[in-house]
């Protein structure tokens, strides 16, 4: 099984089957609007912007795992995306990313990258970048910004 063989369940209710993004270079992103790291959704959309025209995506999946610091719904968490980022790239559902109810897609890109202390996501912001083919290419700590990934983005777009 892999990732295209998966749906997940955007913002707005609507189910999305992962392969609407097969030949795109992907971002999967697990969010929290009241986090440390919530900043980085600024430069997320920065990296939506710079390179959605070539074929990139970036995905966030709000999650209230950590902290509890993603307490609202998927309204509030859109509302609060849109008022203070201008975010334009798609929003999912809040799921969890460990645990008995964890989404399969974490499931997967997990089993793909483990993490350098064990598998389970340690925070908000985990980033997971995937190829056009989906293959799970590279994991980035909650601190690394995003920014920094634009590189990695590059050379998978050139490919």
């Amino acid at each position: 099984m892999g990732i295209y063989d998966l749906t997940a369940t955007l913002n707005n209710g609507k189910d999305k089957k992962l392969s609407a993004y097969k030949g795109k270079v992907l971002l999967i992103v697990n969010t929290a609007s009241k986090c440390g790291f919530t900043p980085q959704y600024e430069g997320l959309q920065k990296l939506y912007g710079q390179f959605h025209g070539q074929g990139f995506e970036v995905l966030a999946f709000p999650c209230d795992q950590f902290g509890h610091q993603e307490p609202g719904s998927d309204d509030d968490i859109k509302s609060f995306c849109d008022l203070n980022y201008g975010v334009e790239f798609p929003l999912f559902s809040k799921i969890d990313v460990n645990g008995a109810n964890e989404h399969p897609l974490y499931k997967f890109l997990k089993d793909e990258k483990g993490g350098l202390l064990g598998d389970s996501i340690k925070w908000n912001f985990t980033k997971f970048l995937v190829d056009k083919s989906g293959k799970v290419v590279e994991r980035y700590a909650p601190t690394t910004p995003p920014e920094r990934i634009a590189p990695d983005i590059e050379k998978l777009l050139a490919k």
